[in-house]
């Protein structure tokens, strides 16, 4: 959530431009909601990449036997873009509400 608070800071005179020149609320909050999912998928993918690449390292080094398990894969992915959307609602709808006017003069 910090880091889409942060986004939305940093770009507040483009959403001010955007709404300026016609985009609706609706527009932003998509927007900025699609963001938040995908940083969270590829943050989900990249953690089960890793936790993978690790149970193979302890299969081979240790001889421990590791199970690749479909179930838990997919909760993963269910749980971070779940994760992307609760967490990423509350910017994307204070991004949907600027003024433009205000917006287009922030520095």
């Amino acid at each position: 959530m910090n880091i889409m608070l942060v986004s939305v800071t940093e770009r507040t005179r483009e959403i001010g431009l955007r709404m300026a020149v016609g985009a609706w609320s609706r527009d932003i909050l998509q927007q900025f909601l699609a963001e938040s999912v995908i940083l969270c998928f590829c943050g989900g993918a990249v953690g089960i990449l890793v936790g993978r690449g690790i149970s193979m390292l302890v299969r081979m080094l240790l001889r421990w036997p590791t199970e690749l398990s479909l179930s838990a894969i997919v909760a993963a992915f269910v749980v971070s873009v779940t994760v992307g959307i609760v967490f990423g609602f509350y910017p994307a709808w204070k991004a949907s509400r600027l003024d433009p006017i205000i917006a287009l003069r922030y520095e």
